[in-house]
């Protein structure tokens, strides 16, 4: 995601509202009046840091889900029980930066037991049917490919749109979501649904029904998380083949960068004065799976595509209660936010130039003027979604696969702010508002849409295969 700045001197919740943080017992239940009482609270005071909060969803819709969630908390709930509550309300806010959390004790006792459904799941994106991609359960009767129908009694359906409600994303983008479903389906499930030692699965092969009662297992046998985020050699990876050059982009990120030996500037420039020297005409850029990172390599990275001045970002901005908190200690590193028409503009820092890209940018000296082809998936997060919507707006690459999950029009992001509520869940708030410099209304509330879309099915996920940057290569060679 985009590099992040904590405002360290910024509280987004007082003591006198929420009280002092005690120690918690996870089993420990909450008054059903006290939660009710803290979601009104929580959310009223998110809501006045968060320059995004109702940048999809409007005030008066807003409060009707809060009303609607605080209604549905009938009875004493332990943390884990609120936190499921919460989720889905926090999710409506269509932003994916703004967190709630388990704190780390209590992700810890959640996944000590075997309780994990042992199946890996693959959603198709366009029926929603669920197959098994992977099993790893004692019963091997389960084939690959069968039609999950129902787990512990519960529709499929019903468990899959659950899922989705509760999963953040930029505005109602659904491509980010279900790939995340495709790589951790059992840890969604295990944290919105339920944790039990036994699932009972209903699977459907041949038009044939069949019941199996799985042990739960435990998160070792599925690939950790760090595995499925760096599944790559180097950060930055450059090749050309038969004439056409590919270009792949896995981080923005300096720290992973410079943790892979790499330095970004350097690598771009040696790229570019490559594809001159060859006289390559034809450049593939992958930014599939690129979660974001550091705004300067971003913003960089699109100025060897422009040969003119170019705008990247139109405006960043805070509420006006941040805006008040830049004062005194802060504001020797932050500079004042002005007051433009109601709105309060972020302009730049004293310690960095990542505020910096809403002015005019120029063109990098050895800019590309070929065939430029960027492939793209919903794991195209933060500044990887503002580089492919630069892109695609200016008309610099054809966009091929799918729509990336980060917004089109931009994210709130930048500085963060961090709490933590009675109950133990820790919730992080996002205060800069970046809107990019496209068309505001197109695409509004979803990601870059591709120029060509190429749906993955099942037999492509299950073995592998790279269909998008199959088919760039088709379209280069058709030409």
């Amino acid at each position: 995601m985009k590099k992040l700045f904590m405002l360290s001197l910024l509280v987004i919740f007082t003591q006198s509202f929420f009280g002092q943080a005690k120690e918690l017992k996870l089993d420990q239940k909450y008054p059903a009046d006290s939660l009710r009482q803290w979601t009104s609270g929580l959310m009223d005071e998110v809501s006045k840091k968060h320059p995004g909060f109702y940048r999809y969803t409007d005030k008066e819709k807003f409060g009707l889900l809060i009303d609607s969630t605080r209604q549905s908390i009938k009875d004493s709930l332990t943390q884990l029980e609120y936190y499921r509550k919460l989720k889905p309300l926090f999710a409506k806010i269509g932003c994916l930066h703004t967190g709630i959390e388990l704190p780390e004790e209590s992700k810890i006792y959640l996944n000590t037991p075997n309780n994990l459904l042992p199946l890996e799941l693959f959603v198709d994106a366009k029926t929603h049917e669920v197959l098994v991609s992977k099993n790893y359960s004692d019963n091997k009767n389960i084939q690959i490919g069968s039609e999950v129908v129902s787990i512990n009694g519960t529709p499929i359906s019903a468990i899959l749109n659950k899922l989705l409600d509760a999963i953040p994303s930029d505005g109602y983008n659904q491509t980010e979501k279900i790939l995340l479903l495709n790589y951790r389906f059992p840890f969604w499930y295990q944290e919105i649904i339920d944790a039990p030692k036994v699932f009972k699965v209903v699977v459907r092969s041949e038009g044939i029904d069949q019941t199996f009662a799985l042990n739960g297992t435990s998160k070792n046998v599925f690939p950790r998380l760090e595995q499925l985020e760096k599944n790559y050699n180097s950060p930055l990876e450059f090749e050309i083949k038969n004439g056409i050059a590919i270009l792949k982009i896995h981080s923005f990120a300096n720290t992973a960068i410079k943790q892979g030996g790499q330095n970004f500037k350097k690598f771009i420039k040696d790229v570019f004065q490559t594809l001159k020297q060859q006289n390559i005409k034809d450049l593939i850029i992958d930014v599939r799976n690129n979660t974001g990172g550091t705004d300067d390599n971003a913003a960089l990275l699109a100025s060897f595509f422009f040969d003119k001045t170019f705008r990247y970002w139109d405006k960043i901005e805070v509420t006006e209660a941040v805006a008040r908190e830049i004062k005194g200690v802060n504001k020797m590193f932050y500079k004042k936010p002005e007051e433009n028409n109601g709105l309060y503009l972020w302009k730049k820092s004293w310690i960095t130039k990542e505020f910096d890209y809403y002015e005019p940018q120029e063109p990098a000296k050895m800019n590309f003027n070929g065939n430029s082809y960027l492939l793209t998936n919903g794991l195209c997060l933060s500044s990887c979604a503002d580089f492919t919507a630069v892109m695609s707006y200016n008309k610099k690459a054809v966009v091929i696969g799918q729509e990336t999950g980060g917004g089109y029009q931009g994210n709130t992001s930048g500085m963060l702010s961090k709490a933590k509520i009675p109950t133990g869940l820790v919730i992080t708030i996002p205060l800069q508002k970046y809107t990019n410099a496209v068309d505001w209304d197109k695409n509004f509330g979803h990601g870059t849409i591709p120029n060509h879309e190429i749906a993955i099915t099942f037999e492509n996920w299950i073995n592998k295969q790279d269909v998008e940057l199959d088919y760039a290569i088709e379209l280069i060679n058709k030409k």
